[in-house]
């Protein structure tokens, strides 16, 4: 029998709806998670699920923005300083964020086109986020080398969480002096003339 729910503000209330479902989604695949399910962990009636989100896939989608989408606030929150300590900040943020949900974050992959456009929305967002944090604007070409660099986030992302062949901090330093190579020495050659590297 569940516990009597206590009141809560809407906000609050689909919060916890969408950490149940997190939670969930992260520990099974999508097809064995019910509604009933996601409504007992998340302490609600299953009709809330419903209000809040519409169907189960709603649901699922909203935990997949969740989890790719880098929110505007991280950067906002970034502290002032010289761009290698912004740099690390943010890829601090990004991993603590992939280390609290790592089973869902690996388990929000794209298996169909709404889950595919859900993560290539959140690429474009990255590569927002990081331009304002690193306070450059993008043209076409510095946006699809931050994109690369995306790719490698969750290459690297993958061996540190299911290979474990790299350690968080490992992947920490890899990322930010990647990036930090990108910004200084890639990105100013990209509109040059310059032979390719021997």
């Amino acid at each position: 029998m569940r516990a009597p729910t206590r009141r809560m503000q809407p906000d609050e209330r689909r919060e916890q709806i969408l950490g149940a479902a997190i939670r969930l989604f992260g520990e099974h695949p999508y097809a064995e998670v019910s509604t009933t399910e996601l409504a007992q962990h998340a302490g609600v009636a299953r009709g809330l699920i419903n209000h809040y989100f519409g169907t189960k896939r709603d649901l699922y989608l909203e935990v997949v923005r969740r989890l790719v989408t880098i929110p505007r606030f991280a950067v906002e929150q970034l502290p002032d300083g010289p761009l290698e300590t912004r740099v690390t900040a943010a890829i601090d943020w990004f991993l603590d964020g992939v280390a609290r949900h790592g089973r869902a974050w690996l388990a929000a992959g794209g298996w169909d086109s709404d889950v595919e456009k859900i993560l290539a929305d959140a690429d474009e967002i990255a590569t927002d986020r990081m331009l304002e944090a690193i306070g450059i604007d993008g043209d076409a070409q510095l946006r699809a080398v931050l994109r690369s660099y995306g790719g490698m986030v969750k290459a690297a992302c993958r061996e540190w969480l299911v290979r474990e062949e790299l350690s968080r901090d490992q992947v920490r330093l890899m990322l930010t002096t990647t990036v930090l190579a990108l910004i200084h020495e890639a990105m100013p050659r990209l509109g040059d003339d310059q032979p390719p590297l021997a």
